[in-house]
């Protein structure tokens, strides 16, 4: 079994894809530039606090909102590892 490690933060429910990555840089191209702005809407000290391998752990809807790739981007570029949310009820169904 693998195991990840890293430094872990923790977020609520219904982080939208906004709060991972503030619609005001999309401007922005390069994936550093983007990750300076990291979970921003969420947190506007995440991105002086997140380190390569960090993991996140969110509640309910991490991600909802628009199909916005810079949200991801700037996950990834940031240097986070892993998200772990908890998946919504209705989908179990």
């Amino acid at each position: 079994m693998n195991q990840i490690e890293g430094k872990v933060f923790i977020f609520g429910d219904n982080i939208d894809t906004d709060q991972i990555y503030p619609g005001r840089y999309l401007e922005l191209t390069e994936p550093q530039d983007i990750a300076a702005h990291v979970m921003e809407g969420a947190d506007a000290t995440f991105p002086s606090k997140v380190s390569p391998g960090a993991i996140i752990i969110a509640g309910k809807n991490f991600g909802c909102g628009s199909s916005r790739e810079h949200a991801v981007i700037t996950l990834l570029a940031a240097g986070v590892r892993a998200v772990v949310a908890i998946l919504c009820p209705h989908f179990l169904s």
